[in-house]
């Protein structure tokens, strides 16, 4: 009985830990050595979420409204992907696109995403808000130390959320920035969650390289919203 009560005990203070590698302290110890625990980058990767207006409670599979076949199609698609993605993260197909028209739910689907891989299999997602990312990194493509750090951020991320690609005004500089991403990611595997108003031809126009790359990598999970009015929750009946 006694030993049944001990056990009980050591269950119990398991348990108030988020980490119990680390106990929350965001460190593991190996003598005299310090490195950072694992749960560290997942914990950034939230932070940085919110610093963007992000708040978990807002994007979730539950409050996402399903008022076509189009958006059940896409809600189905991101959740196969979810459930599948420890299986399939180091494969080929290992991404997933929602493409196509405005105000469909795109953006929505891929938070979602993004934050349920974070928060239930514990890997650091990496936020890239299309037009606010690439025009920093132009802004600041003169200094070299920046513009590397920049991009091996994006390059070597567990997993790249893309929200938007493509949005607004681009250009030659957009097409050398995404190129060095897509293709770093696509060569070494790494899943990226792509939204964007661009559909699969419109990907391949601008840069066929990049289209066909995100083409490979998404084909399994990838939906492309027809361009009509019809599929935007905004101007819903």
């Amino acid at each position: 009985m006694k030993r049944i009560q001990e056990n009980r005990q050591t269950t119990s203070e398991t348990s108030q830990y988020e980490c119990d590698k680390c106990k929350d302290t965001g460190w593991l110890v190996d003598g005299n050595i310090f490195k950072r625990c694992e749960c560290f980058a997942v914990k950034e990767a939230l932070m940085m979420f919110e610093n963007s207006g992000i708040k978990d409670e807002n994007y979730t599979f539950s409050n996402f409204q399903e008022w076509n076949e189009t958006s059940k199609s896409m809600k189905i698609t991101a959740t196969q992907y979810y459930q599948n993605f420890t299986k399939i993260m180091n494969d080929r197909q290992n991404s997933i696109a929602l493409l196509g028209q405005v105000g469909s739910g795109k953006t929505h689907l891929t938070l979602a995403l993004g934050l349920n891989i974070m928060k239930s299999k514990k890997l650091p997602v990496v936020y890239f808000s299309y037009r606010d990312t690439i025009t920093s990194i132009k802004q600041n493509m003169t200094d070299e130390e920046y513009y590397r750090r920049q991009l091996d951020r994006f390059q070597n991320a567990k997993v790249l959320l893309i929200d938007d690609m493509l949005k607004g005004k681009t250009s030659d500089s957009d097409k050398n920035i995404m190129f060095e991403i897509i293709n770093y990611r696509y060569i070494n595997r790494k899943p990226i969650i792509v939204s964007s108003e661009y559909g699969i031809e419109d990907l391949l126009n601008f840069d066929e390289a990049i289209g066909s790359r995100i083409y490979e990598m998404c084909k399994d999970y990838m939906v492309e919203v027809q361009n009509n009015t019809s599929n935007n929750y905004r101007l819903r009946s």
